[in-house]
């Protein structure tokens, strides 16, 4: 059969989490539904032979760097829409249909999935962190933060070729407008956050460095600001507690104080090991 879409997932020392990721996407596909595209960069590790199984393609480059990877598995796609997925996110053959039909609505040019998130094995406070984070978010859900994103061919052709930059879900969010992308319900991503604080900070100084490099290319994100009187409705509707909001606000205070630490160092894109 011909595929409905292609599947993009770039990896980098994924060995831990590849195969069982493809398996969830695959084992509820018909055979040849998905183009599917893994693309090991820079692996140090076994994952080139872990993501090795029938339906896949497996693309191989000494260079290192998120961008890259989805170059070139994008120049390697046979059709659109094109789904582009991290290697450590749960998707599954149900939500790709779903992203793909939700691209077949008129004026929408890209999707995403509803985050579904994995908290098992995370400290006390980052599951309180992460809580308080995801109930603050939900009403301005969009592309960025959940592990996957889908265009089709006139979505793609506004974001892609994809540059060099920290945040591709990011590129790819301020790429539209509100009307133009959609966040499917029917769909969903399966997404283990940062287990731990230190992790948690690691991957929030990125995101604000991400951000500042989007806004300097002239593509800001321009997310919704997340305010304290919204944690102070949170409260009164007793949506989270007083010591989760606490947890909260001490981390995203010593997030502030280490991006300013951080500013004008370079970053990188990596593997977060807390979720392994």
């Amino acid at each position: 059969m011909e595929p409905i879409a292609s599947v993009v997932i770039p990896a980098h020392n994924e060995e831990a989490v590849i195969a069982t990721g493809l398996a969830r996407l695959l084992d509820g596909a018909e055979p040849g539904e998905f183009d599917v595209i893994v693309v090991a960069n820079a692996c140090a590790d076994a994952t080139p032979a872990a993501a090795a199984r029938e339906g896949v393609r497996v693309l191989e480059t000494p260079v290192a760097g998120k961008a890259h990877a989805l170059r070139l598995g994008d120049a390697a796609c046979r059709t659109f829409p094109r789904v582009y997925a991290d290697a450590d996110v749960g998707l599954d053959a149900a939500s790709v249909r779903a992203l793909v039909a939700a691209l077949a609505r008129p004026g929408v040019l890209a999707a995403a999935p509803r985050p579904v998130w994995d908290l098992a094995g995370a400290s006390w406070v980052a599951t309180r962190v992460h809580r308080v984070h995801d109930a603050l978010v939900a009403p301005y859900r969009a592309l960025a933060g959940v592990g996957v994103y889908a265009l089709g061919e006139a979505g793609h052709a506004r974001a892609f070729p994809l540059p060099d930059v920290l945040s591709d879900d990011g590129w790819v969010h301020a790429s539209f407008t509100r009307d133009e992308r959609a966040v499917v319900a029917e769909a969903t991503s399966v997404v283990r956050p940062a287990r731990t604080v230190r992790a948690h900070l690691r991957r929030r100084v990125r995101v604000r460095l991400g951000n500042r490099q989007l806004a300097e290319l002239g593509r800001p994100v321009n997310a919704v600001p997340l305010r304290t009187a919204d944690l102070a409705a949170l409260l009164r509707a007793r949506r989270v507690s007083a010591p989760a909001a606490a947890c909260y606000l001490s981390v995203l205070l010593a997030d502030r104080l280490l991006t300013r630490v951080r500013r004008g160092r370079p970053a990188t894109w990596g593997t977060d090991t807390s979720t392994r």
